[in-house]
């Protein structure tokens, strides 16, 4: 079986090439937009004689670039999306280059669609958490993100791409499976998820409080997405991606100021921080705009309103936490504390 990684290069991506390597994967593409990767993933390569590693290099955008990366492939794990940049850039990178790949493989001619398999990476941030009350569970059944528009480029992004695939494996009657990670960190990660809080100046606001954190180690996560995206039964599933013991949003920022470095941080309860964001959208209307809306009440709802979270559906499907919580913590503060002058 041919498999293509796509985002193969990225922080996450080069764990799924490792764990599928570990699991037995042998032929595998890597579809890379920088080719300045693909030494990392070679060395990878090399703990295992009998597989063999290909490159595709290219732009999500351009088909024939896509048509190239899917020639005999017949499971697609799909990690590429837009992380940054403006509300544009995101939806290019994540919702128009996916339709591009998905109408490749629609033009494929050698293998039908319908005997392939697409495993989804998508995110939390599809979820419409804004609209249930604080401290209301997220489980696979929680209804998605009514109001896209009024949360943050990345969740929209995010959330019109599932919806992509969803609308094109009806038509097209591939398999597909979607993984929902939270917040995935680990060494060579970012610091804090905005989950913690914002950062504005020299001053970094705590929002999260004692808010549980979905926290997903990047070994973890990518163990998650292999085991769930090749079990025979997924196909048509969700699977929320989160490690077994999750910490709170106080006790991540204790750790980080403990075994990292100090920052100055002031806490802002929870009621405190829709106040502030009531009158934050009060003025943006007041002034026609001039003064952007930073902050909402239903932003504040969608990001700090205190969610519970389990993972009992992914189980399920065999997995198993490879790096416990405390050596995950351990692995990625001792990376940032090392790296800490660069960021």
């Amino acid at each position: 079986m041919k498999v293509l990684v796509t985002g193969a290069g990225g922080f996450l991506g080069i764990r799924v090439v490792a764990r599928l390597l570990e699991h037995g994967y042998t032929d595998l593409r890597c579809f890379l937009r920088d080719t300045s990767k693909a030494k990392r993933l070679e060395e990878l390569v090399k703990a295992y004689p009998a597989a063999r590693l290909e490159f595709a290099s290219g732009n999500l955008h351009s088909k024939a670039d896509c048509a190239a990366a899917l020639t005999d492939v017949s499971l697609i794990f799909h990690l590429a999306a837009g992380k940054s940049g403006s509300c544009a850039d995101l939806f290019m990178n994540s919702v128009i280059a996916s339709r591009t790949l998905i109408e490749a493989l629609e033009a494929r001619k050698e293998l039908p669609i319908e005997k392939t398999r697409i495993v989804l990476i998508s995110s939390f941030g599809v979820y419409g958490v804004g609209a249930l009350a604080r401290g209301a569970p997220v489980s696979e059944e929680t209804p998605l993100e009514a109001h896209p528009e009024l949360r943050d480029p990345y969740s929209y992004s995010k959330l019109r791409q599932e919806q992509l695939f969803w609308e094109y494996q009806k038509r097209d009657g591939f398999e597909l499976v979607v993984l929902r990670a939270g917040a995935v960190y680990g060494p060579g990660g970012g610091h804090f998820s905005n989950r913690v809080g914002l950062q504005v100046g020299p001053v970094f606001f705590h929002l999260g409080g004692d808010n549980l954190l979905p926290l997903s180690f990047v070994e973890n996560c990518a163990e998650a997405i292999v085991v769930a995206g090749t079990t025979p039964w997924a196909a048509g599933q969700v699977f929320n991606v989160h490690d077994d013991d999750l910490l709170t949003s106080a006790q991540y920022l204790s750790r980080y100021k403990k075994d990292v470095k100090h920052i100055r941080s002031i806490r802002l309860p929870y009621p405190v921080t829709r106040v502030l964001a009531w009158n934050l959208e009060r003025y943006h209307r007041r002034s026609l705009g001039q003064l952007p809306a930073i902050l909402t009440g239903y932003k504040a709802a969608s990001s700090w309103g205190g969610n519970r979270f389990s993972n009992e559906k992914l189980h399920s499907t065999g997995w198993r936490q490879l790096v416990s919580t405390p050596d995950a913590m351990k692995q990625t503060f001792e990376y940032f504390r090392q790296h800490r002058a660069k960021t």
